[in-house]
């Protein structure tokens, strides 16, 4: 299936060239090189440090004295007091780890013309191809193929080696890692690897782990010798890559690396290749087959980066669609239930000093990460995110009563695998305290793609109460008004014009707020409880501070009107149309508000990071402005922002812009509410004709849709309860019953 794929004419010379694996715990990147072949390998568990908690005892009680000058407009040196009394000890967090290197060397090489390596998308195997340079069999040369994969079903990575003729293959293979540990003695097939990871920031190395290499051949010899193990004269080979850590929990590193190793070692040891690919292939397509998405013709007779190149030029619309499926393909490699959560890098990084840590940062990233699966119907990929506030939930509480003398739990702006809360890296970008507030507020909105099942809003409301608990604990009455205001806090990363970015009630906040408080009342609502808490909730959300729209007419990032004279005008961030994506607040029913985030985006510029471009482009189809949002889905699939093997450019990679880019083109085609779906609604106009199949919208809803010359031809609407919904395409709306199991078709 050309349309699934994406592929190459010569093996990667560079990281961001190789081909990515996983399934959500094992990662690996494949090179596809002739004479050696290089799978870069990472565990999703496997990062610098062990349990700590960074509290700061200065931070209360400086608070009230940072809030003070706040207010009174001194925000520099607020700022200096902040960084010097309130932030995290200590001031970083710890890091994502590569755990090793495989490497398969062999001497022939690649006859001219023969090179082909691949991605398939639909079975989630990376391969290539190539004639052996010299080895003529009669009139045919001799071929040798290499498959890879990283399989959900047994929980291993697997490589498969097979030549043409018998007797063809002859190669080492070998191991290393930039952990500290040593090799152990074992069988002539085996290479194991253990070790302990490293600390930092003078939080010492808690984990151990370990790697296990085992080799089957059929045909040849195959010895130990030394570090490798070497393989002469077989005619195929299967190669058995695993590794785990000690890590069991944030605060629990007891587990036994040696007896995991062991135990999926003896759970296949009776599968043959073709079994552990049959099973690998199921379990992938059980859940990457659900949607489809057919945009027109593209150039898929051309290798991916040159598509990569040529898609500002127009005539390959199938390269978006093949980008959709791919970020679909990313959730699935790198967020499973039972692990974690996709990182900065998703679950593939080869630097022991990754940027920015190849943390969870969450003032927009990890949120990002998220906004694929519900829409790709992906929602189980959404677990990870829930597992990790949950455990946040616990570490979070103790930082909100350390530092701001409140109930509840609070998350800043990044968190790693021992769930670290604290705020870190200065008060420029760290001292933001409603992370937990924006994770609470789109785990409603995951509830609500569901259809908001009991169980689920069950396992939901204690965080939510958790973050209002908070939230409430923290606002302050604004002077001279009776609005109340995070204070202090930060419009991420951006510079007002005072010399700092500390602020009161940043319009972001304001719209985080409003949405934690309708879920946690929605929530309440549902389940029939909440009592005194609930109508504290709403006594406050009725006192945040609406939206303003400043003096170019755009939506004000602060509640002063300072937007026109910021030292960054074009700022990444655009962190105050937080409310028109991937909140609902502001839509066709706000249009005063709509035009001012119309205007602070153009005021913004389309261009920015990978990321950046990737949230424009959803906010521009909100805007309903088809064209637009493709003149920046441009910008991302271009080689300055898209790499060679599609990997999201900020740069350096960052997978966020590839799952809200994806997330963007979904949002053109289908919008939805409850109760309403938007069929169209920012579909570019050379899209002219298209089929989207397996679509999920709010209200535990799925949507095929096929349109012709820029109109749907039928709609079909399946549920998972019983309701009623208004599907729209422009100014027409129908009002269909769908009952629970059934389908319903509709036709403009």
């Amino acid at each position: 299936m050309r349309d699934l794929e994406l592929w190459y004419r010569s093996p990667a010379s560079d990281w961001t060239e190789a081909l990515p694996l996983g399934n959500g715990r094992l990662g690996a990147m494949v090179f596809g090189g002739v004479a050696r072949e290089e799978l870069q390998l990472n565990e999703a568990t496997l990062w610098t440090g062990g349990p700590y908690q960074p509290t700061n005892e200065q931070a209360l009680p400086h608070l009230a004295r940072v809030r003070e000058l706040i207010f009174a407009g001194r925000y520099a040196e607020a700022q200096a007091l902040a960084d010097q009394t309130m932030m995290a000890q200590p001031l970083t967090q710890m890091t994502y780890q590569p755990a090793g290197n495989l490497f398969i060397e062999s001497r022939p090489e690649a006859a001219p013309g023969t090179y082909r390596r691949s991605l398939d998308l639909n079975t989630a195997i990376a391969s290539s191809s190539y004639g052996l340079l010299g080895w003529e069999q009669g009139n045919d040369i001799v071929r040798v193929r290499r498959e890879s994969f990283v399989s959900a079903a047994d929980d291993v990575l697997v490589s498969r080696l097979q030549a043409s003729r018998e007797g063809a293959l002859t190669f080492e293979v070998w191991l290393d890692s930039p952990q500290p540990g040593d090799w152990r003695d074992g069988d002539g097939n085996w290479l194991s690897y253990f070790g302990t990871n490293t600390g930092l920031q003078g939080i010492e190395g808690r984990l151990t782990f370990g790697i296990d290499v085992q080799v089957r051949i059929e045909g040849g010899t195959i010895a130990r010798r030394g570090r490798r193990i070497v393989v002469e004269d077989a005619d195929a080979a299967t190669i058995l890559v695993d590794i785990a850590t000690s890590f069991r929990r944030f605060n629990d590193v007891s587990g036994d690396p040696e007896a995991l190793l062991a135990g999926r070692r003896a759970a296949i040891s009776e599968k043959s290749y073709d079994q552990l690919k049959a099973d690998h292939i199921a379990r992938h397509q059980h859940a990457f087959g659900r949607l489809h998405l057919d945009l027109g013709e593209g150039r898929d007779e051309a290798p991916t980066d040159e598509r990569i190149r040529r898609f500002s030029e127009g005539g390959d619309a199938a390269l978006a669609a093949l980008y959709v499926q791919y970020g679909r393909y990313l959730m699935l490699s790198s967020s499973r239930p039972g692990g974690q959560a996709a990182n900065l890098q998703g679950i593939w990084n080869k630097e022991t000093r990754p940027p920015w840590g190849s943390k969870f940062t969450s003032n927009i990233n990890l949120e990002m990460n998220y906004w694929l699966p519900d829409p790709a119907n992906l929602g189980e990929c959404f677990e990870p995110l829930i597992s990790m506030v949950e455990d946040l939930t616990v570490t979070g509480a103790e930082m909100a009563q350390r530092h701001y003398g409140a109930r509840g739990w609070v998350l800043h702006h990044n968190t790693d695998i021992w769930r670290a809360t604290g705020p870190v890296d200065g008060a420029e970008w760290g001292l933001w305290p409603t992370g937990g507030a924006w994770l609470c507020a789109q785990l409603w909105d995951h509830a609500v793609f569901a259809g908001c099942p009991e169980p689920l809003v069950r396992r939901l409301l204690p965080l939510f109460e958790g973050a209002v608990r908070f939230i409430l604990d923290i606002l302050q009455p604004l002077p001279g008004t009776d609005y109340l205001v995070t204070v202090p806090s930060i419009s991420p990363e951006n510079l007002h014009p005072f010399g700092a970015s500390l602020c009161a009630g940043p319009t972001m906040d304001n719209q985080i707020l409003r949405d934690l408080f309708d879920a946690y009342i929605a929530a309440c609502e549902q389940l029939g409880s909440g009592g005194e808490l609930v109508a504290q909730a709403a006594a406050a959300r009725a006192r945040i501070m609406p939206d303003q729209i400043g003096k170019a007419g755009q939506l004000q990032e602060w509640k002063d009107d300072w937007d026109m004279d910021v030292p960054e005008i074009h700022h990444r961030h655009v962190s105050h149309l937080y409310g028109l994506y991937p909140s609902l607040q502001i839509n066709t029913s706000t249009p005063e508000l709509a035009a001012a985030a119309r205007k602070s985006l153009e005021i913004r510029g389309d261009n920015a990071t990978g990321w950046g471009i990737g949230w424009r482009i959803n906010l521009w189809a909100r805007l309903r402005d088809g064209d637009h949002a493709h003149d920046v889905l441009a910008l991302l699939l271009h080689p300055k922002r898209s790499y060679p093997n599609l990997f999201d450019a900020h740069p350096p990679f960052q997978i966020d812009g590839n799952f809200g880019g994806a997330a963007g083109i979904l949002e053109m085609l289908v919008q939805s509410r409850s109760g309403m779906v938007d069929v169209l609604p920012a579909v570019p106009s050379g899209w002219t004709s298209g089929t989207l199949k397996g679509v999920r919208v709010r209200g535990g809803m799925e949507i095929d849709l096929d349109w012709r010359d820029g109109r749907p031809q039928q709609v079909r609407v399946r549920a998972n309860r019983d309701q009623s919904v208004d599907i729209r395409w422009g100014q027409q709306v129908q009002r269909i019953d769908v009952r629970a199991g059934a389908e319903v078709s509709v036709s403009f």
